[in-house]
C-alpha cells in the first residue's frame, strides 16, 4: 500500500465527489459527508423518502472508489444468513463448505435497511463494528476496506421497523439528500435523456488499495486539545438537554472527531478547526439522541437539539492561521 499524503488525499477525494457528483446532481453538501464518512473509516445511513438518489450515490460511490460492490435489498422475510452466508454440505466432497454472503465485498448497499425486523438488521452488528463474522462458532474476517452505505425510508413511513438504537450508534453519520430544486430536477431528467440508458457507469479515481491509503493519511490530521475538548463538550451537552431522554454516548465524542479530521482532508487541511465539527455535527450527533416520548408530536428532534448545543457551547479560539505549518 502506497504512502498517500494529505494534500494528494484531497485531490483523490475532491475527483471522486466530481465523479459522483455526474450521478448525484446537486447534492455536493451531502456527498462530501458521505465521502468524509468513508475516509473515517466508517458506515453511513442514508435516511429520505424513495426516489431521492439515496441507492444511486451508494453505487456511484462504489464505482467512483474503485470497490467490489453487493447490493442487499432489505425485504421482512430476509434472514441473518442471507446477509453473512451460510455452510452447505457438498454431496460430492462429504463436507460443508461456507458461501460467502454479501456482506463480503468492499461497499454494501443495506437497500431499505428498515424494511427488515430487527433479528436480520442485528446481523449488521458484528460486521459493522468488528468488521468480521461469526457462524456456526466460526469467524470469518471481511474484507479491507469494508463499508456500509444502508438507506432507510423515514420511521414514520408505512412498513418500516425502527433501527434499535445500538444499530444507530454503529453508523458514524445519517444523511438526508432532500428533494432537489426545480432547476437540479430538469437536470436529472436531462441528463438521462442524453445518456440514452438507464445505468449510470463511472469511471474509478482509485482503488481499495488507494482508499486505504487516503484513509491512513486522514489518521496524520492533527487534533488541537481545545478542539478535542469542544468535541466532547458538544457531546456532553446534549445529555443535559430539557428535550432528551438519552444524549450521545463518548461514540459520539470520537465520531465528532474522526469526521471532522476526514472534512478538514477535504477542506484541503491537516489540522482539526472547530467550523469542521460544526459543519458534521448534525449528521453525526442527530441520530445519537433520542427525545423525550411526551415531546415525540412536538418539533423536538435530535436536529433541533444539535442546533442548540451548537449555540450554546463556546467555541475554541484556536483560530485557522495559527495552525498552519
Amino acid at each position: 500500500m502506497t504512502d498517500i499524503k494529505v494534500a494528494e488525499t484531497t485531490r483523490l477525494a475532491g475527483e471522486v465527489l466530481d465523479r459522483v457528483g455526474t450521478a448525484v446532481v446537486g447534492k455536493r453538501e451531502p456527498l462530501m459527508l458521505v465521502m468524509a464518512a468513508v475516509l473515517a473509516k466508517g458506515h453511513v445511513l442514508l435516511e429520505d423518502f424513495p426516489g431521492l438518489g439515496k441507492t444511486l450515490a451508494a453505487r456511484s460511490f462504489a464505482q467512483a472508489l474503485g470497490l467490489d460492490f453487493a447490493r442487499a435489498q432489505f425485504t421482512p422475510d430476509l434472514l441473518p444468513a442471507d446477509l453473512t452466508g451460510s455452510f452447505l454440505y457438498d454431496q460430492r466432497e462429504g463436507t460443508f463448505d461456507f458461501r460467502k454472503g454479501p456482506l463480503f465485498t468492499g461497499l454494501l448497499l443495506a437497500d431499505e435497511i428498515n424494511r427488515t425486523p430487527p433479528k436480520t438488521q442485528s446481523a449488521l452488528l458484528e460486521a459493522m463494528q468488528e468488521r468480521q463474522v461469526t457462524i456456526e462458532g466460526e469467524t470469518f474476517a471481511l474484507p479491507a476496506p469494508f463499508h456500509v452505505l444502508a438507506t432507510a425510508n423515514p420511521i414514520e413511513y408505512e412498513g418500516t421497523y425502527p433501527l434499535p438504537e445500538a444499530q444507530l450508534d454503529r453508523f458514524l453519520v445519517r444523511i438526508s439528500f432532500g428533494y432537489p430544486t426545480s432547476n437540479e430536477e430538469y437536470d436529472v431528467v436531462q441528463r438521462r435523456l442524453e445518456r440514452r440508458r438507464e445505468e449510470i457507469v463511472l469511471e474509478p479515481a482509485t482503488d481499495a488499495a488507494g482508499l486505504l491509503a487516503m484513509q491512513e493519511a486522514v489518521e496524520t490530521v492533527r487534533v488541537d486539545e481545545s478542539v478535542g475538548r469542544y468535541c466532547v463538550e458538544l457531546a456532553t451537552a446534549t445529555r443535559s438537554h430539557p428535550d432528551v431522554l438519552t444524549g450521545s454516548s463518548p461514540r459520539g465524542s470520537l465520531a465528532l472527531v474522526l469526521m471532522g479530521r476526514a472534512f478538514a482532508v477535504l477542506r484541503g487541511r491537516d489540522y482539526l478547526v472547530p467550523e469542521d465539527v460544526k459543519a458534521v455535527a448534525t449528521s453525526v450527533l442527530a441520530h445519537r439522541i433520542t427525545v423525550k416520548p411526551e415531546l415525540w408530536m412536538t418539533e423536538a428532534s435530535g436536529k433541533r437539539v444539535v442546533t442548540e448545543v451548537l449555540r450554546q457551547v463556546a467555541t475554541p479560539t484556536t483560530l485557522e492561521g495559527s495552525r498552519r505549518p
